[in-house]
């Protein structure tokens, strides 16, 4: 049933727009989400990127979600046998079924958003977004009243463990003697799974928790909301609105602007494979506080969060193991 729902959504796409030809000169740029994009981080950012690219670009766009590994992959040979000139697959989990599909698809770019390696035309943006997790985790390290933090994970991928390892020492330089949870969901979507998540780590006597779940931290912030004295800090965009009482800051991913930047280049025939890594010296990663909650923040704290991020950038003091290229 979902591969029938998969395919009539690709014919939508193509009765809404003249058959692709080789030569048309079209710009054709699609998008595919692991998960819902009313998660408000992760696959919202997308999104909002692809209506970016529209706008700016002129591009003809569509979007479709692709849960399991076959929905993903045959959702990325769909829309480049339409030819789409771009396909984004967002998220790592999208690095293998591309570089299979390109074998077959030479003229179209595949964009794996925190992918790991260039093959041919499928090319990876890495998102460094265990520096700002740092920043967080320091913030997390000094206002821990427990010493106890933790983290909710939607799946188990490198790119979230990285964020983890980013949080833990950033409250390891703050707080050395901090305990560390973590807890991985097993999906994305299951809000109700991060709220008991995030209860059971808050029973234990965690008060300060962090997140990389998508719309099922939703349940994270509820959490939060109900137990007194326990803070929460976003991720891959500026969570403060969902819970302004209790998210102290956010690890912030500007994904419209790293999409637009390889699909200008494409359009305008200067783009060229390879790694696109962003970091904190690049304005795509950042972590954003919560003005209303920098009240709680102990003296000091914030000039040596700047001080972090400066060094992080100079390369001086290096995150998670992985060194500022």
């Amino acid at each position: 049933m979902r591969r029938l729902l998969l395919l009539s959504a690709l014919l939508l796409v193509g009765a809404c727009a003249p058959k692709p030809s080789a030569n048309d000169g079209a710009f054709r740029v699609a998008l595919i989400t692991p998960g819902s994009i009313a998660d408000a981080a992760w696959n919202a950012g997308a999104f909002a990127g692809l209506g970016q690219i529209k706008d700016s670009l002129g591009a003809a766009i569509s979007h479709i979600e692709a849960r399991t590994p076959a929905d993903q992959e045959e959702a990325l040979r769909s829309y480049a046998a339409a030819g789409y000139t771009m396909v984004y697959g967002h998220g790592y989990e999208f690095q293998a079924p591309a570089e299979r599909v390109a074998k077959d698809f030479p003229n179209t770019v595949f964009v794996i958003t925190s992918g790991q390696q260039v093959a041919g035309k499928v090319v990876p943006l890495i998102f460094r977004i265990h520096e700002a997790t740092y920043l967080a985790g320091m913030v997390a390290g000094a206002l821990t009243k427990t010493g106890k933090i933790g983290f909710v994970g939607g799946m188990e991928l490198p790119p979230i463990k990285l964020g983890y390892d980013g949080w833990v020492q950033g409250a390891q330089a703050t707080r050395p003697d901090v305990e560390t949870r973590l807890t991985y969901l097993g999906n994305f979507d299951d809000a109700a799974a991060g709220k008991e998540a995030a209860l059971a780590m808050i029973r234990l006597g965690v008060d300060q928790l962090h997140h990389n779940a998508d719309a099922a931290a939703i349940g994270l912030f509820g959490a939060a909301k109900e137990s007194p004295n326990v803070y929460v800090y976003g991720a891959n965009a500026d969570q403060s609105a969902l819970a302004p009482e209790r998210v102290i800051g956010s690890a912030v991913l500007d994904l419209p602007r790293a999409l637009l930047l390889v699909a200008r280049e494409v359009k305008e025939n200067r783009f060229t494979p390879r790694v696109e890594s962003f970091g904190l010296e690049s304005g795509v990663i950042s972590f954003a506080t919560n003005p209303a909650l920098t009240t709680i923040w102990p003296a000091g704290l914030a000039e040596r969060v700047q001080a972090a991020r400066d060094s992080i950038i100079a390369g001086t003091l290096v995150v998670a193991g992985v060194k500022t290229p």
